[in-house]
């Protein structure tokens, strides 16, 4: 009777620590750990830098869709900026370079990476 005590004792142990383990990492895995900070506009990923700029000129979109669940989507995409947050050009810099982000009152320069979707 002990013999078959312990074994319960043991199994049940072992299940109910496998069970808060897996339910863990589940919702570790739900949230996302993207590796940069960014924006997407006109297909392509610009990743914010730490520069403000002052030079801004025209408004050429906005954040159509924000998330922090890692993913592909649709449209002008960010991890950072709420949905509405409006994207400028810069005098001087081509937007193949580099296009401005409004950030409360100020512009942050986000800096032209890869095609978006694509690695």
């Amino acid at each position: 009777m002990r013999l078959k005590y312990f074994y319960f004792s043991l199994i049940a142990i072992a299940f109910l620590s496998g069970c808060s383990n897996d339910s863990s990492a589940n919702i570790n895995n739900s949230s996302a750990e993207w590796a940069f900070k960014f924006v997407v506009w006109d297909g392509y990923i610009y990743r914010l830098s730490d520069e403000y700029v002052d030079d801004v000129d025209e408004e050429i979109g906005e954040v159509t869709k924000y998330s922090v669940m890692e993913g592909t989507y649709s449209g002008n995409f960010s991890n950072v900026y709420k949905k509405g947050t409006k994207y400028y050009t810069m005098q001087g810099i081509s937007t193949e370079e580099a296009i401005a982000i409004e950030e409360e009152g100020k512009y942050r320069k986000a800096i032209r990476d890869e095609k978006y979707g694509e690695k």
